[in-house]
């Protein structure tokens, strides 16, 4: 059996986020965090604000992989079908033939997810959590990999339809992108004197390549100490006297599964601790309820304090 630490799974997923990075300047980390995403099988919601580079990094992601990709602009009167597709009368055969929406490609970019209406934004949840789709009774499956990555503005309100929890918690990672520092924005000024270096990306890996990952993913060691560190950090997310509503199932699942990817992006076969610390926040924050924080003023931040409050309130284990 091949081991997950081969040399040429490391120079694949690295060639990868590098790619990635001659489009996305100063972001390695947040590269990092989509990459882990993908490789997990999961799926990524990026919350920041306009013109940071949500989409362009999603665009990059896509690009550096020779797999169909698709973008979806939500906007309130996008309809389910819009999305998943429809079933037209074909007049030569007397037949109803079912015409594929955008969701039936490899990659999608679900740009202002919280632009559209709950119906259509609910749309997606059987796409994302089961890896297909039903119209009119009839089950069609989705390509593989599939991947979502959304993005939405967390401070404008106006025409805005919150995610339900139900739907967050289909994302397994809730990221920031932030603003660049001084050098990443000179450096992507540079680079855009004579054209838009996306233009020119080239794809780095096949939708084999990316199969291939994910499973080796799955061979990733997780000793038992790491296992029950994961679980006191999960439980302690339902009886902390801030939180409303603690991480589901779901998301021990997902911070499992993301320490494994994780571990194989930084060229490892075993999850370390620390792998499971550096994305409690990410994986969980975005699934928790404070008590005194309205809807529509949930922010990843206080979320995310309750996280760290938490992680240095467990043992870690040696």
């Amino acid at each position: 059996m091949t081991r997950v630490s081969t040399s040429e799974s490391i120079k694949k997923i690295g060639s990868f986020c590098d790619n990635i990075e001659r489009v996305i300047s100063g972001k390695c980390d947040t590269i990092r965090l989509v990459t882990t995403g993908l490789l997990a099988g999961g799926h990524v919601l990026i919350e920041d604000v306009p013109g940071v580079g949500k989409s362009t990094l999603a665009r990059a992601l896509a690009k550096s992989l020779a797999c169909s990709f698709r973008r979806i602009q939500f906007t309130p009167d996008l309809l389910p079908s819009d999305i998943t597709g429809i079933y037209v009368f074909n007049t030569s055969s007397h037949e109803f033939e079912f015409k594929p929406g955008p969701v039936f490609s490899s990659i999608i970019l679900a740009d202002e997810i919280n632009r559209t209406t709950p119906r259509t934004q609910s749309a997606l949840l059987e796409a994302m959590n089961a890896g297909q789709v039903t119209v009119d009774g009839n089950t069609h499956v989705l390509p593989r990999p599939f991947f979502v990555i959304a993005t939405q503005n967390p401070l404008e309100y106006t025409g805005t339809y919150p995610l339900p929890e139900s739907q967050l918690d289909r994302f397994a990672l809730c990221i920031r992108m932030d603003y660049p520092d001084r050098e990443a924005e000179r450096a992507m000024l540079d680079n855009r004197k004579t054209g838009d270096p996306l233009d020119g990306l080239e794809s780095v890996l096949e939708a084999s390549d990316v199969t291939e990952l994910i499973e080796l993913v799955r061979r990733v060691r997780v000793e038992d100490p790491v296992v029950d560190y994961i679980q006191d950090l999960v439980e302690q997310t339902r009886s902390h006297q801030r939180l409303l509503l603690g991480a589901s199932p779901r998301a021990s699942l997902n911070l499992y599964r993301l320490s494994q990817a994780f571990a194989l992006v930084n060229g490892r076969d075993y999850v370390l601790p620390d792998d499971v610390k550096e994305l409690a926040a990410p994986v969980l924050a975005h699934r928790l309820v404070l008590r005194d924080q309205a809807p529509s003023e949930r922010t990843l931040t206080a979320a995310a304090d309750v996280v760290e409050e938490i992680l240095g309130s467990i043992q870690v284990p040696l």
